[in-house]
């Protein structure tokens, strides 16, 4: 129902037209969204009862990130909700909690999160604080006290940027055991909601082409009866329904303390975004030369997969560590979290 009441939200306030648009508001976002979704409860969803939120969990996350996918949502979900969020429940002090967690719940304040190996910050320029890695220290960072250079995306409405700061020990919340976990889950929750996103994005793609598939006519028959289209179609689906159950299982596994939670997620993360990839490639096939032009919405969707993808370890990078801890138990480097620069 909770799922059912954001879909409604998003159809009503997110459609093509307001993602259009906010590509060319300076924060790249859709105006009064995300206080829309606040008091449905949903940018609390991670968020501890006692400061506001409704203390759910990552089984509950997936449904909704994969809804902000299919609305192709420019809103910080992964940074803020999925990641930004927990880092400060599990990892934070109490003054930041206090502080900052009912903020963040009651929607008046964005988090940008900034690990080791991610060049670029997604939101960081909207982010009224940034949670930033340096070595084994997590440090709280305002806004302000941090240098920011605008990068390009492919995704017009995902705003990107690097971050000059100075680490002090006033800024530093965890060091050590406790960062080094903290970071480990975060790098995580990164992947797996943006795994789910994917898989929304996947699904609009299909949808999308589906419907025209019906009503493009060539030499007097619907598109959608050629057998090359069905093919394409077919391949798109197989793909998003082999990605969307590991999905749902590496959420599963965070929710549960699973010790295999990351090789779950890094399954999770690798079909989902090679689903969202083969869905942007049959979309784009059978749509044709309309396809390619910006007039028309289906970039929105194809760009966002793209750049998330990449994000948060592309899947050569995750298939790889899936690979090492089947076959070696030993788990690689961290993810490198680059994204598609200057479309």
């Amino acid at each position: 129902m909770f799922r059912d009441s954001a879909r409604e939200l998003l159809h009503k306030h997110c459609p093509s037209g307001a993602v259009r648009a906010a590509w060319g508001e300076p924060s790249g976002r859709v105006p009064g969204l995300w206080a829309k979704l606040a008091e449905l409860g949903v940018v609390g969803l991670t968020v501890p009862e006692a400061f506001g939120g409704l203390s759910m969990g990552e089984l509950d996350l997936v449904l909704l990130l994969e809804e902000a996918g299919r609305a192709a949502a420019p809103e910080p979900f992964v940074e803020t909700i999925a990641v930004g969020a927990p880092l400060l429940r599990e990892a934070g002090t109490d003054a930041l909690r206090e502080v900052w967690l009912p903020r963040v719940a009651s929607g008046q304040a964005v988090l940008a999160v900034g690990l080791e190996g991610a060049p670029w910050v997604p939101f960081a320029a909207e982010a009224d604080l940034l949670l930033l890695q340096r070595g084994d220290e997590l440090h709280a960072v305002a806004r302000g006290a941090a240098t920011l250079t605008a990068q390009a995306s492919v995704d017009g409405s995902r705003r990107l940027a690097s971050i000059a700061w100075s680490p002090t020990a006033g800024t530093r919340f965890a060091s050590g055991e406790v960062a080094r976990r903290a970071v480990a889950a975060a790098q995580d929750r990164g992947a797996l909601a943006t795994a789910a996103e994917l898989c929304g994005i996947a699904r609009r793609l299909l949808d999308t082409t589906v419907e025209y598939a019906k009503v493009r006519h060539q030499f007097g028959k619907p598109i959608g009866s050629f057998q090359a289209v069905k093919h394409h179609l077919a391949n798109a689906l197989l793909a998003l329904e082999l990605a969307r159950p590991l999905v749902v299982r590496a959420a599963y596994s965070f929710a549960h303390d699973d010790a295999d939670r990351s090789l779950h997620v890094s399954m999770a993360k690798a079909r989902a975004s090679e689903a969202a990839l083969v869905a942007a490639r049959a979309a784009l096939q059978c749509h044709g030369a309309i396809g390619y032009t910006v007039e028309y919405d289906l970039h929105l969707w194809m760009k966002r997969g793209w750049a998330l993808a990449a994000a948060w370890g592309d899947p050569a990078w995750h298939r790889a560590r899936a690979g090492a801890v089947i076959f070696a138990g030993i788990a690689p480097a961290p993810p490198p979290t680059f994204e598609t620069g200057a479309s």
